[in-house]
């Protein structure tokens, strides 16, 4: 592919799962030999399992304290991930280029007060006023700055105060579709010469009671014991288990890259997403468009990172249509290694491509009994990503 110089190259990454913190556990275990151990709770929200928090010193990325309390776990989790990335890419210190980068970030609508919830529905179950006792406990139980914690757009913020990364800023919502999204917006942006760089990626919680009932509430969490995403059953839940992640990428033109001289993991050749009904094939056929660039690409030297959600009915059709249309392409589940981050789901898989790619990994089957070797290191990667509700996402990433 010719080069030029608005092609947009990832020069850092910041990640954090429970695999660990930063590049170096995930370089590691995407170049294993063998397929990488998960780290799993299943005791404190049992029966449902959860892919928790590594241990985190959060004075590496935000040295005041008084930052760290004003910020929920999400908001910490994305200002940690973000700071990792801003000095992965050697800008942390260069208040000038800070100053100048635009900002896209994928964030949910903050954490709920979980006391208050359960102190309502207790004393629900004693009165028939339930509107006024809802009225009388939102104003006398909630903290007022609780309201203000609830913003999605805090996180941006918060990175603006902590990092001073103050160009322009946009906040996406919207579950997963909301990742792809804000990396899509920042690669047309970048593409077509409106921005030079660009911090771009997002943050989940999955350790919070509400985040389990909400997914639950369609049953949709896995239950019992952890098994790898693809082999899944009906019998053991719904199929997804959620994971505490905080991605984010710097995203930069590559005349701007080469102009300082950066290090360059991989290029963005082409990112796509999109929406609609998924019955009658109509998934597929998002899927089949959004995958066009992928047919290129040589199949024993393209590694596939899959964001399915585990939901059985789109995890069977995801590898139905991958087993099909990107046949011979090794495919790596990495909900199944780190859990489904919502938001974050599709910057995570895009963190791990480009680390790959960066690394010329041959990366090891997560779930050996759905998933084979690689036969070469990696050259290329495909990410997708399918909403466990809507929003279907899929970017091709190329080694320089």
């Amino acid at each position: 592919m010719t080069k030029s110089a608005n092609d947009v190259v990832i020069t850092g990454v910041g990640i954090v799962t429970s695999q660990g913190v930063g590049a170096e556990p995930h370089v590691a275990l995407l170049g294993a030999a063998k397929p990488p151990g998960v780290r799993i709770e299943t005791e404190r929200f049992a029966p449902y399992p959860v892919h928790p928090l590594p241990e985190i010193d959060w004075s590496q990325q935000i040295p005041k304290r008084g930052d760290q309390r004003q910020m929920e776990n999400w908001q910490r989790l994305g200002v940690f991930a973000a700071g990792l990335a801003l000095d992965d890419a050697g800008l942390k210190d260069s208040l000038e280029a800070c100053g100048s980068m635009d900002m896209i970030v994928a964030a949910g609508g903050g954490e709920r007060d979980i006391n208050v919830d359960s102190l309502i529905v207790d004393e629900a179950l004693k009165r028939n006023d339930r509107e006024r006792l809802l009225n009388e406990k939102l104003t006398t139980e909630l903290r007022p700055t609780l309201f203000l914690a609830q913003l999605s757009n805090l996180l941006a913020g918060n990175i603006s105060i902590v990092h001073k990364v103050t160009g322009s800023s946009r906040t996406f919502m919207g579950e997963e579709a909301a990742g792809i999204s804000a990396i899509e917006t920042a690669f047309a942006r970048i593409k077509a010469g409106q921005s030079s760089h660009t911090l771009v990626g997002g943050a989940f919680s999955a350790e919070r009671l509400d985040i389990v009932l909400m997914i639950e509430a369609i049953q949709g969490h896995a239950l019992g014991e952890w098994h790898p995403i693809w082999s899944r059953k009906p019998e053991d839940g719904g199929g997804m288990i959620l994971g505490s992640v905080g991605a984010f990428l710097v995203l930069e033109s590559r005349e701007y890259a080469e102009s300082r001289g950066a290090r360059i993991y991989a290029a963005i050749d082409a990112i796509g997403g999109d929406r609609g009904g998924r019955e009658d094939g109509r998934l597929e056929a998002r899927l089949r468009y959004l995958s066009k660039p992928a047919l290129e690409l040589d199949p024993q030297s393209t590694v596939v990172f899959s964001g399915t959600s585990g939901f059985h009915d789109l995890a069977g059709r995801e590898k139905a249509f991958l087993e099909t249309e990107l046949a011979g392409r090794p495919v790596r589940a990495y909900g199944g290694l780190v859990g489904h981050g919502i938001e974050a789901q599709f910057p995570v898989g895009m963190v791990l491509a480009a680390l790959s790619l960066g690394h010329a990994a041959k990366v090891p089957p997560f779930d050996p009994a759905a998933e084979a070797p690689m036969l070469a290191p990696a050259r290329a990667a495909v990410v997708t990503t399918i909403g466990h509700s809507r929003g279907e996402g899929v970017a091709v990433l190329a080694a320089e």
